[in-house]
């Protein structure tokens, strides 16, 4: 494993859904001393403005923790003022706010020491044909992220996709249309969160996505967690989709990819912090598997082309 383990930190906060809560509120500062707790943990992934504050003035909270920023996770959907959207909002003042949240987001991680910022435009996207004005829609995001990457070119702005929810359709919803968007924009520091379960409820299968992303250059942050397909329930990794979840960290491995994982990862029964902990086991626990297969096996599996001789093989490493 040469990848680096982050904790979000909303996952050892509070869960809710419609109908219940399931973890209790927690303060940024106890849920500081947790991470802490964790064994594995390499650093976190704070929320702008949610965790640090607008001012930035829990930055020095993260200071005095210890732990490293894998990246700063801007915030421009839950807050009220943005339900009819942030980078895409009619309101052209919200939309040089939601640009404002990135630079000063930016600004924040690198006085953290981090080299990335994360983005998931969930509220940027429409419900119902004939609902917005998707040509205006797409030069407001295209805009948005120019004066944003220009902001600093030594921060990178990773763009996390997603097929859907809060809108029925999102603006950026795979790896595909999320990396014509980079190049639309030009800017060599934007780029993608790859998140996994992101992926499968797209319909994609996450290790050629990083395949595709690392050969454009734009693959700059990866979230792990799983699901059903059918939404984002955020579950363990593998605890559904054991074989793609082993074909991404292959591929992890082919490109090199030595940067920052973290884990979106929620629990409703248990203790979170702990659903955390065993997300971290389980990741070495496949990277153990992946040695005992072996590499080399793995490509002569995939060169042969034949899915009956494969997954028995892959069966056997199990045994």
């Amino acid at each position: 494993m040469s990848y680096k383990n982050s904790i979000l930190m909303g996952t050892i906060g509070g869960y809710r859904d419609r109908f219940h809560q399931f973890q209790p509120d927690r303060s940024f500062a106890e849920r500081l001393d947790i991470a802490r707790t964790i064994p594995r943990t390499h650093g976190i992934e704070p929320v702008y403005p949610q965790d640090l504050g607008a001012d930035g003035s829990a930055t020095k909270a993260v200071k005095d923790s210890g732990l490293a920023v894998s990246a700063v996770n801007v915030n421009v959907k839950t807050e009220g003022k943005f339900k009819d959207g942030s980078f895409t909002s009619p309101d052209a003042g919200l939309r040089r706010e939601s640009v404002q949240y990135l630079k000063t987001a930016m600004d924040l991680a690198a006085d953290l020491g981090s080299e990335m910022i994360t983005v998931c435009p969930l509220i940027d996207g429409w419900d119902y044909a004939f609902q917005v004005d998707h040509i205006q829609q797409w030069r407001w995001m295209i805009e948005a992220f120019e004066e944003a990457a220009a902001h600093r070119g030594d921060i990178k702005i990773c763009i996390e996709y997603k097929a859907y929810e809060s809108k029925n359709h999102i603006i950026l919803p795979t790896m595909g249309r999320t990396l014509h968007f980079c190049d639309r924009v030009g800017a060599a520091n934007l780029g993608v969160t790859m998140d996994v379960g992101h992926a499968l409820i797209a319909g994609e299968s996450p290790g050629s996505e990083i395949a595709v992303a690392a050969e454009a250059g734009r693959l700059f942050y990866i979230h792990f967690n799983d699901n059903d397909r059918g939404a984002d329930w955020d579950m363990l990794p593998a605890s559904v989709h054991l074989w793609e979840t082993l074909e991404t960290l292959h591929y992890m491995r082919r490109i090199g990819y030595d940067g920052w994982v973290a884990y979106d990862v929620f629990t409703r029964t248990g203790d979170n912090a702990e659903a955390i902990s065993a997300t971290f086991e389980i990741m070495e626990n496949l990277d153990r598997l992946l040695d005992k297969i072996g590499d080399g096996h793995l490509q002569d599996l995939i060169k042969c082309g034949q899915p009956q001789r494969s997954y028995n093989d892959l069966i056997r490493a199990l045994l």
